[in-house]
């Protein structure tokens, strides 16, 4: 089957070259092949000015990002491709764990970009973010039947970037029963995870291996975890020997799944919750005069976009200087972020300003990022987006 042709502009294949996945729109020859003439999600051949093949993506005319590649072959990409991503994807995954729980398929850097699958044993949750995958669901759904004979496989198509893209929100069973929480391990320590109604798939596997660090350093102390969602870090650090931790989160419903995960691991009696607003709380907490040995601290995105890159760095050092005031005389700080648009540099800098503002002698023992189930493509900085560092904080006297 012959695709239709998207041409692009002189000299606008340099990062195609490099191994990048993303057209632009400007990028494209739009007079030679205008964009109008594409619909949401319609399989392209992408050439150069010249004619030269740069391979398959999908298209959509009504975003600043309007292609993206699939393969670099010429044949239309489907059943037969989407099975050898998924083999090569699996193969990694295998490789870094012995258990089946991973993100499975992590967008662009799997190849499949518009695409995150996450796994959970015997189910899979899966979110489509682009017209493209979209087009391919079924084909997603059959593969996934095919090579796993799953349970169950739910389509949590709820995120703000399928706005952008002009598709609907929705979240449902497309093959099998799943229940509301999925059980699973990660570092040793069980979980339920909320996969219809928590926050993405309802977990987050790409702190896997910066939560197995913090806790070397909580046996037998006071922990206190900031934006705590269902339990990840704070639960794990009950389990791993802290004597008490706290969590805070501004949700009921976290906190509830705080609860039935810390009693998941018989630690219930060491975890306690705290709702309300993190800055808040931490402030509140500071009037109390409380203080803990260890201070986590994994909020949400505060610069989502590069236009917020100043209000949410003040985001990032505002909370990094309430957890070090919250640090007896010497304790441990973990500084996360999941911020694409903050740099690492930026993050020591933020520890570094709060170090000097409170006279705190502070030491980077740990430097931390995603897990291998989360790999970065080299040529798409996007790919790369977790930040961990882990500080000895101690009273200069």
């Amino acid at each position: 089957m012959d695709l239709p042709v998207l041409t692009l502009r002189p000299n606008e294949e340099k990062r195609l070259r490099a191994g990048h996945l993303w057209i632009y729109s400007n990028e494209v020859d739009t007079d030679k092949t205008p964009l109008k003439t594409f619909t949401p999600g319609q399989q392209v051949q992408v050439v150069s000015s010249q004619g030269k093949n740069f391979g398959v993506a999908y298209v959509n005319p009504n975003n600043l990002i309007c292609a993206r590649v699939l393969s670099r072959s010429a044949r239309p990409f489907g059943r037969g491709g989407i099975e050898n991503r998924l083999e090569a994807a699996l193969a990694l995954r295998e490789a870094c764990f012995d258990k089946p729980f991973y993100r499975l398929v992590y967008g662009e850097s799997d190849l499949m970009p518009g695409l995150v699958i996450d796994r959970f044993g015997d189910y899979f949750v899966v979110q489509i973010s682009s017209a493209g995958m979209e087009a391919l669901k079924d084909q997603i759904v059959g593969a996934l039947q095919r090579m796993f004979n799953p349970k169950g496989i739910l389509l949590k198509n709820d995120g703000k970037m399928r706005l952008a893209e002009g598709l609907e929100e929705y979240v449902a069973v497309a093959y099998g029963e799943v229940p509301n929480e999925l059980l699973f391990e990660e570092n040793g320590v069980k979980f339920r995870a909320p996969v219809y109604e928590g926050q993405k798939t309802g977990w987050f596997y790409d702190h896997r291996l910066n939560r197995a660090r913090i806790c070397e350093y909580v046996k037998g102390k006071r922990v206190l975890d900031v934006c705590s969602y269902v339990g990840g870090w704070g639960v794990q650090a009950a389990a791993k020997g802290a004597a008490h931790v706290t969590c805070v989160d501004v949700s009921d419903f976290a906190l509830r799944e705080v609860q039935a995960n810390a009693a998941l691991n018989g630690v219930a009696d060491k975890v306690s919750t705290i709702r309300g607003d993190a800055f808040e709380v931490m402030e509140q907490l500071l009037a109390a005069k409380e203080s803990f040995d260890v201070v986590i601290l994994d909020p949400p995105a505060f610069i989502p976009k590069k236009k917020d890159i100043a209000a949410g760095t003040k985001a990032y050092g505002r909370m990094n200087t309430l957890g070090m005031k919250l640090l007896g005389k010497e304790g441990y700080l973990l500084s996360g972020s999941c911020s694409m648009h903050l740099a690492e540099s930026s993050l020591y800098d933020l520890l570094r300003q709060a170090g000097r503002q409170l006279d705190r002698h502070v030491q980077i023992i740990e430097r931390g990022a995603q897990g291998p189930d989360h790999p970065v493509h080299p040529a798409i900085a996007e790919t790369t987006y977790i930040k961990s560092l882990i500080a000895r904080v101690a009273m200069i006297l």
